[in-house]
């Protein structure tokens, strides 16, 4: 910790940091992921009369619940490449991350949707590298590119279904 935010804080206590989850009364909250794989059903364009168009990824899992997330027209793109096996002449920037995973002696495990917050999906991407597994946050977006690429599991976890149900 910076010498300047001890000055700001005088009584900061450097500690271990909070818990991963809190409930709203500030107590350790576990979380219940029960993840559940899904498939890419495929990307989609949707288009509003004066609006530019928006792209959403719509998943599915082995019981016909579907999951559309909106991402970016980039991401939409190179998701569909993915999809359709088209191999850019350059590698793209999804490309460029497997190979810099692979080269460096890691494989993506899995990827998983784990999180809705203020309608937003958040994702984490599990790499395995000499034996250790390494979490890190993602865009959808983005773990759901490198997993197409990498043909690694995607999952959603199950609380993530039950609020998209309850939306709707």
């Amino acid at each position: 910790m910076s010498d300047r935010f001890r000055d700001i804080f005088n009584d900061w206590q450097d500690d271990e940091g909070p818990p991963d989850e809190f409930d709203e009364l500030g107590h350790l909250e576990p979380r219940r992921l029960d993840e559940k794989e899904v498939r890419v059903l495929g990307v989609y364009e949707h288009q509003e009369t004066g609006m530019p168009p928006q792209f959403f990824v719509l998943l599915q899992d082995n019981r016909g619940r579907r999951l559309p997330i909106w991402i970016g027209k980039y991401e939409a793109l190179s998701i569909s490449m993915a999809l359709e096996g088209d191999v850019p002449d350059r590698p793209m920037t999804h490309d460029l991350l497997k190979n810099v995973i692979e080269r460096l002696g890691g494989t993506v495990e899995r990827i998983i949707v784990d999180d809705l917050w203020q309608s937003t999906f958040y994702a984490k991407v599990t790499i395995i590298r000499n034996g250790e597994s390494l979490e890190i946050d993602s865009r959808p977006s983005d773990a759901i590119a490198l997993a197409l690429r990498t043909r690694s599991p995607i999952y959603v976890a199950e609380p993530v279904f039950e609020s998209i149900s309850d939306a709707t």
